[in-house]
């Protein structure tokens, strides 16, 4: 597996297939791998219920999937100023490492909220968004965030990097899942940005629906694939790779 150096640490990466650039952020939340993109992160022995950009889009992009922060076999220092803008820089750095002027995204879970970070910090650089069940904070899931990231993602990150403070872990899952909406970016962001972006809703407590209704009300250039997981798997393929060829900029 591929790394690049950063402050401190390192990023894991893989490219997959050839073409236009897609750089995917997988679910899992803080725990983000590229394993997630081949499995489901509750049940290893069972294949994703989502679709494998790996595998489905590498005949026609070029793929790339990493390893956040602390994820997988990344390792990096927590700072106490970290945030979403954290993960934002190494998304850049790595783009700017692989020499990749611009980009589709492709985001699930917290993916979403990764490639929204990005859209807001360099729009020049990024094409067309694909984003499957946006987390978010509603009155419904403020209590099962706070929840998990004490007792799985905060862990989860220690378990990898156990030379992260538990007192700064704990400041750390404060500032990041405190914020309103998908908590990387706000309402008037999605509003005024001109990225095309496909929306894909979740549809239980940790995606809630009305995140990606949301989106999509404010989105000036949002569409909405709403079956796209499980029995609409098989259609969800097609479909954004449809998007992203759409979106492709020609030579």
């Amino acid at each position: 597996m591929p790394v690049m150096p950063i402050d401190g640490g390192e990023i894991h990466y893989e490219e997959f297939g050839s073409g236009f650039p897609v750089l995917c952020f997988a679910p899992g939340s803080l725990l983000s791998r590229i394993d997630a993109w081949h499995r489901s992160p509750r049940h290893p022995d069972r294949p994703a219920p989502w679709m494998d950009p790996t595998v489905s889009l590498a005949s026609d992009f070029r793929v790339i999937a990493m390893d956040q922060r602390n994820a997988g076999r990344s390792r990096a220092p927590l700072k106490s100023d970290d945030g979403w803008h954290t993960y934002a820089r190494d998304h850049i750095a790595l783009l700017d490492h692989l020499k990749i002027e611009r980009c589709h995204l492709l985001g699930a879970c917290i993916g979403v909220t990764f490639a929204l970070k990005l859209c807001e910090l360099v729009p020049h650089r990024i094409a067309a968004a694909a984003m499957m069940q946006p987390i978010g904070r509603v009155p419904d899931n403020i209590e099962y965030t706070r929840k998990a990231f004490a007792e799985t993602w905060g862990p989860g990150l220690r378990k990898n990097n156990p030379d992260i403070d538990p007192q700064a872990l704990a400041e750390f899952g404060a500032r990041l899942f405190g914020a309103d909406f998908v908590h990387s970016v706000s309402r008037e962001f999605v509003a005024s940005c001109m990225i095309p972006m496909l929306i894909m809703p979740g549809h239980e407590v940790a995606h809630p629906q009305a995140v990606a209704e949301d989106m999509l009300r404010l989105a000036p250039r949002g569409e909405y694939l709403k079956y796209w997981s499980g029995e609409g798997r098989a259609y969800s393929v097609p479909a954004i790779r449809d998007f992203l060829k759409r979106h492709t900029p020609q030579p």
